[in-house]
């Protein structure tokens, strides 16, 4: 399994990256792939928690991300809407950490290294 903090240090290397650049007025090449970063976040803060990770860890990552966008309101909202469909995707499949949510976070922990590496890697400075 991939260790959290290689995921939480290429997720802050992301964020930290997609801010190099002047400020927009239209979304990012790379805002979409923020978005499902914040909703892998708001899985794994769900699945974690189901599977005896007692805390907010992921919700604290989610918040770091924040931090670093600086977003506007509307954009701000939009991260806070992927978080929220990333948790409740899976608050109404599981009640117990099963093989299957286990696998799940597997799965969420590697897309989230894989999305914070590509973003930082291709818009980064």
């Amino acid at each position: 399994m991939i260790r959290a903090s290689t995921f939480m240090l290429a997720m802050a290397l992301a964020a930290s990256t997609a801010l190099s650049g002047p400020a927009r007025a239209v979304d990012a090449p790379f805002e979409p792939g923020l978005m499902r970063l914040a909703e892998v976040l708001g899985s794994l803060h769900f699945l974690r928690n189901l599977c005896g990770e007692k805390g907010t860890q992921w919700r604290d990552e989610m918040e770091k991300l924040l931090q670093a966008e600086n977003p506007s309101p509307e954009r701000r909202a939009r991260f806070i809407a992927s978080f929220n469909r990333g948790y409740r995707s899976f608050d109404g499949t599981y009640t117990a950490c099963t093989p299957s949510a286990t696998e799940a976070i597997t799965r969420y922990m590697k897309e989230g290294e894989t999305l914070s590496r590509d973003i930082a890697s291709r818009f980064g400075n």
